[in-house]
């Protein structure tokens, strides 16, 4: 069986110049990255448009309402989830929100709101590094 291509949205949510980071949970089916921090997002569902995938994967994951910003990165991985090679292409933004409250799904376990310069001190999936240098450094 072939790789499957798989479209995906990241959200840099900041806040107060804070940008929020999850941790994803042990406890998620399906999960590939328990423990380690992620930014909100996910893949883009058949037929929907780039902004209401946007807000669906930050409202399901965090709670939040925001305001989409402007593009700073493209990255693409490859994974294997559930047995199924994939080719993940994430479309990395800039978004905003007025509230701080988060309230996390069940698939993560932790949040922080942190310093975009202290992402080194966190425990991030690989990908989501390289998202930090770009933002940093654009």
């Amino acid at each position: 069986m072939g790789i499957t291509l798989v479209p995906a949205v990241r959200a840099f949510i900041l806040n107060k110049g804070k940008i929020l980071i999850i941790r994803e949970s042990s406890d998620y089916k399906g999960g590939i990255n328990a423990g380690k921090y992620d930014v909100v997002g996910g893949n883009i569902e058949v037929g929907e448009k780039l902004n209401e995938s946007f807000k669906r994967e930050v409202m399901e994951e965090t709670g939040l309402t925001i305001e989409i910003g402007k593009p700073f990165y493209v990255g693409e991985w490859n994974t294997i989830i559930n047995d199924k090679e994939m080719k993940i292409v994430g479309m990395f933004f800039e978004c905003f929100t007025n509230e701080d409250e988060v309230k996390l799904s069940k698939n993560h376990d932790k949040y922080a709101w942190i310093d975009p310069k202290d992402y080194v001190n966190y425990e991030l999936i690989c990908e989501i590094r390289l998202a930090f240098e770009q933002y940093l450094y654009r």
